[in-house]
């Protein structure tokens, strides 16, 4: 005797899921892998361990890190502050925290190198002030990356914030925590996991950002040269097979980085009970 489901739907539901990964997700990536073994390992290995690979390739995702870090703190003050606090003009700061996902990353990256650039306005102070060079460094990649990723991480903290219950806090503070106590002890390990699923995303962004980089980075090789730009400079020089290399390679590291991010975050929720 057959059991019908409670929810109706599930075959068609489940075709479409499958048929958006395989056309969205599988086919692009399975091509890629494909491609990849027209390359012999030697040919591989020589494309990979090149100087000026090696060196994107540790500017974009030492970036990335650092950028996901950094967002990952601001990001979660911003998110408390739009949580627990009323004042004059929130919904319009909730806006400008989704500036970015609306705004093409070209866009952002103009304004960014503008203002950033050592004739620019905070270039300029940056300069004068502290010796500072933002834009066509290093850094001005970090900056240009938190921008982006910022979003990523209030969107993922806020609502896990907006269902806590507010007499967890009293029960700690009444027992005589301090607050310092309730946030390490009963705040912070329940949005713990919440905090590293944003960060994941924050790092999943930046790595694979292109055009709010470029034009601060300054594209130098050796120096502020980000993979997905050494990617392109590859497919212009019709050297397909090192772009595919490169995108291969750059696919592995970013899988086996998020999965030990979400591995870490799985014991993170069954340390804290909620698994």
């Amino acid at each position: 005797m057959s059991h019908k489901s409670v929810m109706p739907g599930f075959r068609p539901t489940i075709g479409l899921t499958l048929l958006y990964l395989g056309l969205v997700v599988l086919i692009p990536l399975s091509t890629l892998v494909f491609e990849s073994f027209k390359l012999s390992w030697d040919d591989y290995v020589h494309i990979i361990t090149s100087k000026r690979v090696l060196s994107s390739f540790q500017v974009s995702f030492f970036a990335a890190l650092i950028a996901a870090a950094v967002a990952s703190v601001f990001g979660f003050i911003t998110a408390w502050v739009l949580v627990r606090y009323s004042f004059f003009g929130k919904n319009i700061f909730h806006a400008l925290i989704d500036l970015p996902f609306a705004l093409p990353t070209a866009v952002a990256g103009i304004v960014l190198a503008t203002i950033f650039q050592p004739s620019g306005f905070l270039g300029r102070l940056l300069n004068e002030f502290f010796g500072l060079q933002i834009a066509f460094k290093p850094i001005g990649i970090v900056i240009a990356l938190i921008f982006i990723s910022i979003p990523f991480v209030v969107r993922t903290v806020e609502p896990v914030l907006l269902e806590f219950e507010s007499a967890m806090e009293e029960a700690g503070a009444s027992l005589g925590a301090t607050r310092l106590q309730v946030f390490t002890k009963i705040i912070f390990p329940n949005i713990s996991p919440a905090l590293l699923t944003g960060f994941a995303l924050a790092f999943a962004r930046g790595v694979g950002e292109y055009g709010s980089v470029i034009f601060i980075a300054g594209n130098i090789p050796y120096v502020s040269e980000i993979v997905p730009l050494l990617i392109v400079i590859k497919l212009e020089q019709y050297d397909i097979q090192g772009a595919t290399a490169i995108a291969l390679t750059m696919l592995v590291i970013s899988f086996l980085l998020l999965l030990i991010i979400n591995l870490l975050q799985f014991w993170v929720r069954k340390r804290s009970g909620q698994l």
